[in-house]
This record gives C-alpha cells, structure tokens and sequence, in this order.
C-alpha cells in the first residue's frame, strides 16, 4: 500500500536517513506525505499549505515517486525547476532505489533556436538593427561558438550571459515564430528534443506558463503532455492564477510588433528578396509600436507608482487621449495589413513566410477584439513595462479552470481531448502546495479562485520555534502610512537599526517609488567604504543582487554588511538562511493597489453580490502578501531575527487582528528600547567606526 511506502520512508531509520546525514523525521513532512499519498489512491484533489521548513518538496516527491505513476510537477520558477531537476530528484532516486526517469521541460524562450541563430547570423552584414549595429555582436559569438557542442541547448549553461541582451530575442523563438514541423531545423530542435525527452519520462518538470501553454495551445509536431500523466503536482501554487491569466482572453504586445517587423526585414529580404519593399514594412510596425506606447505615455506614471496595470474601461485606457489612442491602434492596423498585403504572394516561398502570415492574421484578429467593447464579465488594462501589453481577460478563472481539475472542458476541444470523465479509475490527481495560500482554515483566498471548493484542504504549521528565534516590531513614532513623510523618516529609522546591526537588513516596499525614495536615502546615508552597502531591485539582474547579498565578508577584519531594498519579487523566493539577514522591514500594509484594474472589476463584482470586496478581496490578500514578506526571515532551525511592519494600522485598525493572525507566532517587542536590544543581542560586531552611525 502505497502510504505504508511513505511511512516507512519518512522513519527515522528509513531509506531517506540512511542516505542524508542530517535527516531529521519531521512530523509534519510526513503529514503532509501521507496526505498526498491518500490523495493519488483516491485520484482527488488536495490543497496543502506547508509552512517554511516542514520540507513539502520531498513530501510531494516522495509519494509521487513510489506511486509508479507518470508525474508532472509544475513549479512558478526556473530556479526551483533547476533545483527540483538537478538536485533533489536524484536524492530521493538514490535513496529510494528507483528507476525512474526524469525529465526538465523549459519554455521557449530558455533554448537557442538553431534556425533563428542561423538566420540572425546570416542577416546581420548591413541590416538595420542587426546584432552587429546594435553592439551585440560579441554576445551572438559566444552563443554560436555554445551552440555547436550542447547538448541541452538551455542557454543556462552560459555563464554570465546577460538575461535582458536584444540578442537573446533573435537566437530564441517563441510560439509566434516557431516553425513546428515546417522548420528546416525541426529534427535537431533542442524545445522539440526537451519535450520529446519529456514525452519519455516518467516524473516531468515544468513551470506554470508552460502548463498552460501547452494546454491551451497545441505546437505543431508536438503531443501534448497531460494525457500521459495521471499526478500532476503544482508548488509554488499561489502564483497559479497569474500564470492561468496570461491564457485566458486576448493579448497583444508591442514586442510583438517589433519582433514581426524585425522578421519581416530578415526572412523577406532573404525569401523573397525584391517582391516586396521588407525594409518599408519592418519600419512601419516599428515605428507604429513606438507611437503607440507613447500615447501610454500619459499614464505611465501612474503605472510606476501604483500598479503594473493601468484601467481601460472606456475606449481608451485611462489618462490617454481617446482621439490620439484610436489614431495609434488605427496606424498599427494599418502596418499589418500592410505586411499582410506584402505577404499574400509569396506564402508558397517559404515555411517562414507563411508563418508570418499567419501571426500577421493573428495579431489583427487580437487588435480587432482589443478594439471592440469589453465583453460582460472581463477586464481589459495595460501592462506598462519593458514593452506595452494591451490585454483583456475574463473576472473569473475558477469556471475554466474546475473544468480542467474536472476533467470536463468548459468547451469542445479545449485542452485534453481525451480527458477522463469525473470518478473514472483513470482520473487524475491534483496536488497544490505553496506555504502562502490564504489566512483562513479553508485557505479560500486560493481555493475560490482555482475552482478548488470541493478539494481536501490541509494546512501543515512550520516546525520552526518563532517565538524563540525571533520577534516582532511595529515602530509606533513614525508617521502613519498615509503621511507623505513616512518613507522618508522610515529610512532614516531604517539607516539607524542597520548601522546598529551592521547591515543584514532586507526593506521590503509595496511601491517602486518608496523604494526609489528608501534606496537614495539609505545610500546617502552609508557612503562607500563606511562597511554597509545598499543594494536596490532594479541597479542589476534579480540573481546577482541576490547572490551579492549572500556574498561572504569581503575581509579587511571585519564582516561588510549589507542592506537590500526590494520590491514585488523580492517578497517572495529570497532564501538567505544564515546570518546574513536578521532584520526583515515591510513598510506598509501590502494591500492590492486600488486602481488595479482586475482588482476594481473584481471588487464590483464581489460588491454586486452583496459581499465585502474589502473583507473578501483586500484583507485576505494583503494577508498572503504578508505572509510572504515575513517568510524571509527565518528560513532554518538555527536562524533568528527581527521583523518589523512599519504601519501602526496592524494595531489601531480592526482588520490588523485577521493580519497579525497571518504572521508566524513571534514574540512581540512593546518599545524602541526593546527593540534595540534585540538588535543589540543579534550583533556580534561593532559597526561604530561606519560614518553612517
């Protein structure tokens, strides 16, 4: 039987202690083991929060292995894919003595395109906007010179390789531009060669986005994965949502546009050289993309400062001008019909050119959608970041998305084909895991909007002694959140608690523009050499700054401390177990930014059937966030700390009881005096020669 399997492997003289030598049986490991067990013999679906340090990742992995059953396990991140691929599967292999086949499957955009690489190398010599113009031309050495001799083709086997490069765009494809079966590349094809190994496997890993793409989206030449698999496990599954989002209703990106163009001047120069005018074409849609984001550009601002989503509840999104937008979609209709029109003769050239008809079609069909008014039940908003998305998709995912937990399409054809219906023998199991997915005991902030109301729910307590390792702070001298001078004054209290402890500080920010305003303070504060760097989100790529504040002393006889401001990634995937961080600063309440977009028409709807969209919506969210952003600082048994919520609303206002319930259970420091004690008790070197003291 299947959980005496589990049982005997979570013993204290099991397979997994003879093999790791500082195993240690965890009664809520293998709670959490035996659930998921019981749900693969039921074929149900189960939803587990696991507080940090109950190790839910073998507790999965485990049952799953010694299920025989085909798995797939979806991940939010490449980095816990890598993590799950390359070091904890071959653990748990080893010490169970299985031959099982494993399988990493990235998206697209992680594997060189041998075909694109080819066609960028050849069309660079005297192309506008060619590696070689832009600068990069050293990069695309590299990649080429790589290329000949992986295997993998994941281009994380380059190090150092700059994630944001312009090259990466053409030496990779993604589902617009990929040829499937048409490519002349196919047979070599590393994502075609990765799902094929993938195929093959018996445990697969993958990441949200691509579940879903290859869901609702089936390649050419490629079999879907789902129908094999009879688990399917997702962790970091309170970012499930935001990845199901980007499936659902129209999108059309900016990047896109230029990407077509970009395209269109490389394969239309080389397939149909002098049958159309390709260099005319490729400009218009460059340019028409670079018009369209700056009539956005009046709403950028409050873009930056507020959400990542601006409104777009009449014809035109909010803060532009209706008569400037409607004149930029127009141009861009315009370009690619254009293309279209340059396009019409000469399909039959070339798999590439029919190709770009197509997405040319497809790109028209979206905007044509964009432009019409909101379908009832939707919301429609921009993403103003490195490139412009307009975008439009249904309130409510949980419909769709229990048709799929179900195993009855909400529609003909939509997804598996050959689903199971409901209480087959050959129904699957699902299993959701994250230590964030709601602050009530049926975990309903996660549950309700997954379509996950009938699932098992189980809530497993870190094993982690909080009260002793550390305790909790709310600073009552500062302005309230409200006050235009709160951030500032907080970074100068900020700067004082890190110059006592020298450094080991992380500022978590629920906006960029606090954490502009923290970052400068703190960086004049401590000036270089003074022994405490500042480190921003946003001055490098999100690994280095990272590994940067992980970084051992940089010696000199005594430690180099550091401070790290972040913002909405940092609340979440930032392990630094150890004493390199002790003290974890939020400044305010992590509540939804009001003028999201998803979050008003959301809070309407919730309103229009008589419940609370504050209650039901702000509160519950604000209390995953919270949980989230409290879970950096204590990430192992021997760690300890200080957190402290700068926002005297957790303690004056009636909702801080529900959040404060959300936080681990710290000991509570009443006074600044007992606050600097603590610190006081955490430092073990003196930072007083710092000139920021």
């Amino acid at each position: 039987m299947l959980k005496d399997l589990v049982a005997r492997a979570f013993a204290p003289d099991g397979p997994l202690a003879r093999v790791q030598p500082h195993f240690t049986h965890r009664a809520g490991q293998a709670t959490m083991a035996l659930a998921v067990a019981d749900a693969m013999a039921t074929r149900s679906r189960l939803v587990v929060e696991a507080g940090t340090g109950v190790g839910k990742t073998f507790a999965y992995l485990v049952p799953a292995l010694l299920s025989g059953e085909r798995v797939l396990v979806s991940t939010a991140t490449r980095a816990l894919q890598d993590q799950l691929h390359g070091r904890d599967l071959p653990m748990l292999l080893q010490a169970l003595a299985l031959p099982v086949r494993a399988a990493l499957l990235k998206g697209r955009g992680s594997y060189v395109c041998l075909h694109r690489l080819e066609q960028t190398r050849r069309g660079q010599a005297g192309q506008a906007g060619s590696a070689s113009e832009s600068g990069t031309a050293g990069t695309l050495a590299r990649i080429e010179v790589w290329a000949q001799g992986t295997c993998s083709g994941d281009l994380a086997e380059l190090p150092d390789l700059d994630e944001h490069s312009p090259v990466l765009a053409q030496v990779t494809s993604t589902r617009d531009n990929c040829l499937g079966q048409d490519c002349p590349r196919f047979d070599a094809c590393h994502v075609y060669r990765a799902r094929r190994e993938a195929l093959a496997a018996d445990v697969v890993v993958l990441n949200h986005h691509l579940f879903f793409a290859d869901l609702a989206l089936r390649d050419a030449g490629a079999a879907p994965l789902l129908p094999g698999a009879r688990v399917v496990i997702f962790d970091e599954a309170h970012r499930l949502t935001e990845a199901a989002l980007q499936f659902f209703g129209w999108h059309v990106g900016t990047g896109q546009l230029r990407d077509l163009g970009q395209d269109l001047l490389v394969l239309g120069s080389q397939r149909a050289h002098g049958l159309a005018d390709w260099p005319a074409l490729s400009d218009a849609l460059r340019q028409t993309a670079q018009q369209l984001r700056a009539v956005a550009a009046g709403c950028a601002d409050f873009a930056a400062s507020q959400s990542a989503r601006v409104p777009w509840t009449g014809a035109a999104p909010d803060g532009t001008d209706p008569a400037r937008w409607a004149d930029a979609l127009h141009s861009v209709v315009r370009a690619l019909r254009a293309a279209l029109a340059g396009l019409d003769g000469v399909t039959a050239v070339a798999p590439d050119l029919a190709h770009l008809h197509a997405r040319t079609v497809s790109l028209l069909q979206c905007l044509a959608q964009l432009s019409a008014p909101v379908e009832p039940g939707c919301a429609r908003w921009l993403d103003v970041g490195a490139q412009l998305r307009l975008a439009q998709s249904p309130l409510d995912l949980a419909p769709a998305l229990r048709a799929l937990w179900q195993g009855t399409p909400a529609r003909p054809g939509a997804w598996d084909e050959d689903a199971e219906p409901p209480g087959s023998a050959d129904a699957r199991t699902w299993v959701f895991t994250s230590a964030t997915l709601g602050d009530d005991a049926q975990l309903s902030w996660f549950t309700e909007d997954c379509g996950l109301g009938d699932a098992h729910v189980v809530k497993v307590d870190s094993p982690f002694d909080y009260a002793r390792q550390a305790a909790f702070f709310v600073p009552q001298q500062l302005p309230p959140p409200t006050d235009p001078a709160h951030t500032g004054q907080l970074a100068q209290w900020v700067g004082d608690a890190a110059a006592r402890l020298g450094g080991r500080t992380l500022v978590l920010t629920t906006s960029v523009r606090a954490l502009q305003q923290m970052a400068a303070a703190l960086r004049e504060r401590f000036a270089p050499g003074c022994g405490i760097e500042v480190l921003a989100q946003g001055q490098a790529p999100r690994r280095q700054i990272m590994e940067r504040f992980r970084a051992p002393a940089d010696g000199g006889g005594r430690p180099a401390g550091r401070v790290l401001v972040g913002s909405a990634s940092f609340w979440e995937g930032f392990d630094v177990p150890g004493d390199a961080l002790q003290l974890v600063v939020i400044d305010k309440l992590p509540f939804p930014a009001p003028g999201d977009p998803l979050v008003q028409a959301r809070g309407q709807r919730l309103e229009q059937a008589g419940r609370s969209a504050f209650w039901n919506l702000a509160v519950p969210t604000a209390a995953v966030a919270l949980k989230q952003g409290a879970g950096r600082l204590i990430r192992s048994e021997s760690d300890s700390g200080v957190l402290v919520v700068a926002d005297t609303r957790l303690l004056r206002m009636g909702y801080g009881k529900r959040l404060l319930r959300a936080l681990p259970p710290l000991r509570r420091l009443q006074s600044q005096q007992e606050f600097e004690a603590a610190l006081d008790a955490l430092t073990r070197t003196s930072t007083t020669d710092c000139p920021g003291a």
